[in-house]
């Protein structure tokens, strides 16, 4: 696929308006809560086309969307100072996944898939919020940095268990959302490095990714006007439970 109509031909009209429609939707969820682009993007796309195709397609709007949450907040330099050693085991991970497992269609990918999401969603229902005591940072930011890594390279879904460690950190509001957005720019990069290691990322994908970029932020700005008019905690309790629907029916069914 080299050119942005043979990749959108290839994938005929159902699938193509299934990408416009999922981008939206997971663009409005990030501009809810703040994250939740990729998983949900990873999720659905995921049940009508290979998770290396449907990750190709995520890397231009999580990138951007995640560079843009990152950019604000004033603690970015703080954070990195603080991070680096999770954010460089998410890198090193992704790469050693890649040349370990790497993205296949095979059924335990799609499998892998379901079991990431609806592990997230089950422990942002249940789970009460953990805290990191400062001396235990040390050894467990690499070692979840290295696990997310494995399981990007896997699944393209980058929340677990980065997400509950740093939500785990005792962070402000503000500190959170922008470290969520660290994270996850790392991820997606490194996810994109493997991609086009394995040659699943040329000018087709990246320009099919360039265009799915329009329904994210327009979903995302549609999200960020919907968190002025309902309770985040509803929507983010019926975002997990949605969420775990889909993973178990991936997990069943992949």
């Amino acid at each position: 696929m080299n050119t942005l109509s043979s990749f959108y031909q290839n994938l005929g009209l159902a699938l193509s308006v299934l990408v416009i429609a999922t981008f939206m939707l997971a663009g409005m969820v990030k501009g809810v809560i703040g994250l939740g682009l990729p998983t949900v993007a990873m999720g659905l796309l995921g049940l009508a086309m290979a998770p290396a195709q449907a990750a190709a397609l995520l890397i231009i709007p999580a990138t951007l969307t995640n560079v843009w949450q990152l950019a604000f907040g004033g603690h970015l330099r703080g954070l990195i100072k603080r991070l680096w050693p999770m954010l460089l085991a998410i890198f090193l991970g992704t790469g050693a996944g890649t040349l370990w497992l790497g993205m296949s269609s095979g059924h335990w990918v799609v499998r892998g898939l379901g079991a990431a999401l609806l592990l997230y969603a089950l422990s942002g229902l249940f789970l009460p919020t953990l805290r990191v005591a400062g001396r235990s940072e040390r050894w467990l930011a690499p070692l979840c940095g290295l696990l997310t890594g494995i399981i990007t390279s896997a699944t393209g879904v980058f929340v677990i268990p980065a997400v509950p460690y740093l939500q785990a950190l005792g962070l402000s509001k503000d500190e959170l959302v922008q470290a969520l957005g660290l994270s996850f720019t790392v991820s997606t990069l490194a996810l994109a490095a493997g991609l086009l290691w394995r040659g699943a990322l040329g000018g087709g994908e990246l320009s099919a990714s360039l265009l799915a970029l329009i329904p994210a932020m327009l979903g995302m700005w549609l999200g960020q006007s919907l968190r002025q008019r309902i309770s985040a905690l509803l929507f983010k309790r019926v975002f997990f439970v949605g969420l775990g629907v889909l993973g178990g029916h991936l997990l069943i069914n992949g």
